[in-house]
Formats: structure tokens, C-alpha cells, sequence
């Protein structure tokens, strides 16, 4: 397969979208000074709704406007853009983790921060330390399930030319073994206990810790 080439006003959109973590923690900083000078508790909260709240809106709309189906997506298409402006509202997370530990340390509070970026998580969610999720609108998470400690979660791949996007689906009363690598498209049946450090292939289907379908 050829190298990809990217137009002018393509090379552009792509500058501009690697912008928004940026502009993320910018906007978060004016929150928070502009709002001192009426209340410190409505400056922290309002702060808060800036980082946590208001990245999953946008990427719930952004979805409900341009709705992502397809598996493979050329890298350069509007599907593409559509998600990489997803991820991007997404990598503040990604370079300061500890954002998304202070979560985790409430029970409940993480599944549910993930089902307003639209991911489908079942009751009784375990999230271990650790833990990393690409692409928090594309997982299918039953209930009971476990994931041990620096499990990572890539719904997304890059081949060739297209990027393969399909969500990670985990059915129920599974634990996800530590270290594991569980990429596009990989389903765990129910009622499993994963080895530690598995690492799923994209569209790889495991049951009793044997890949069954590819």
C-alpha cells in the first residue's frame, strides 16, 4: 500500500484538531479565574464542568451528527476527522491519567463519567489502577466485570491506510487479566477469567482463554 498523502486544507484540519487538548486546559483556566471573582465553590465547579463534563457533550454530538458505523475508515475522510476530533477532546486524559484515577477512587463514578461519552458499562464495574481506555465512546462492558491492574483498552488501530474502529466488547462476569492489550473489535465471552498480559488482535473473539474467532 502506497504512503498517504494528505492535501493542503487537510494538513490543516489535522494542525488545527491536535489543538484542542490545548485548548481544553485553556478554557478550563479561564473557567476558573473568571469565576473567582464570584465564588471560589462556583469557580471549582464551574473548573470541573469545564474538564470533565464538557468534552463527553461535545463528543456525544459530535457522534449524534455524524454517526461513526463503519469498521475501516480511510485515514483523510470525514469519518476520520469526526474521530480524531473525538480522541483529541480525549487527550487530556491520556497525558495526565491521574485525572481519571481521582475518579476511580469513588465507586461507580468512572462508569458513569464513561457512559456520558456514550460507552454502554454494565453494574459493578471494577476499574483496577492503571487502567487506559482510548476511545471511551466505543466499549460494551457487562456487568460484574473486573479489569486488573494496567489493562488497555485500544478500540482504535492504525493499518495502512485506514483505521480499523470497532468497539471493545466484554459480556459478563469476566476479569480481565493485567497487562492485558484488548484492541478493535475484540470480544471476551462471558463468565471468563482472562490471562494476564493477553493481547487481542482486532475482531479476536476469546472464550476460556482460547481465541475461538477471528
Amino acid at each position: 500500500m502506497g504512503k498517504l498523502e494528505l492535501d493542503q486544507p487537510k494538513r490543516l484540519l489535522t494542525l488545527f484538531l491536535n489543538y484542542i487538548p490545548v485548548l481544553h486546559v485553556i478554557v478550563c483556566v479561564l473557567f476558573f479565574l473568571g469565576l473567582m471573582e464570584i465564588c471560589l465553590t462556583t469557580a471549582i465547579l464551574g473548573t470541573l464542568f469545564c474538564l470533565y463534563i464538557l468534552p463527553p457533550l461535545i463528543a456525544r454530538v459530535l457522534l449524534q451528527v455524524h454517526p461513526l458505523r463503519q469498521q475501516h475508515i480511510p485515514i483523510g475522510s470525514s469519518d476520520y476527522f469526526i474521530w480524531w476530533a473525538i480522541f483529541c477532546l480525549q487527550v487530556v486524559f491520556l497525558r495526565f491519567p491521574f485525572l481519571e484515577e481521582l475518579l476511580r477512587m469513588i465507586p461507580s463514578f468512572y462508569s458513569s463519567w464513561l457512559r456520558l461519552w456514550g460507552a454502554k458499562i454494565g453494574k459493578f464495574t471494577y476499574w483496577a489502577p492503571g487502567t487506559t481506555v482510548l476511545d471511551r465512546p466505543f466499549l460494551e462492558i457487562g456487568n460484574f466485570v473486573v479489569f486488573g491492574a494496567g489493562v488497555r483498552l485500544n478500540p482504535h488501530v492504525i493499518e495502512g491506510n485506514d483505521l480499523i474502529l470497532a468497539p471493545v466488547i466484554i459480556e459478563d462476569n469476566v476479569t480481565v487479566g493485567g497487562y492485558s492489550l484488548l484492541t478493535s473489535g475484540t470480544v471476551l465471552k462471558k463468565d471468563q477469567s482472562v490471562k494476564a498480559f493477553l493481547i487481542s488482535p482486532p475482531f479476536s473473539v476469546w472464550q476460556d482463554n482460547k481465541r475461538v474467532e477471528k
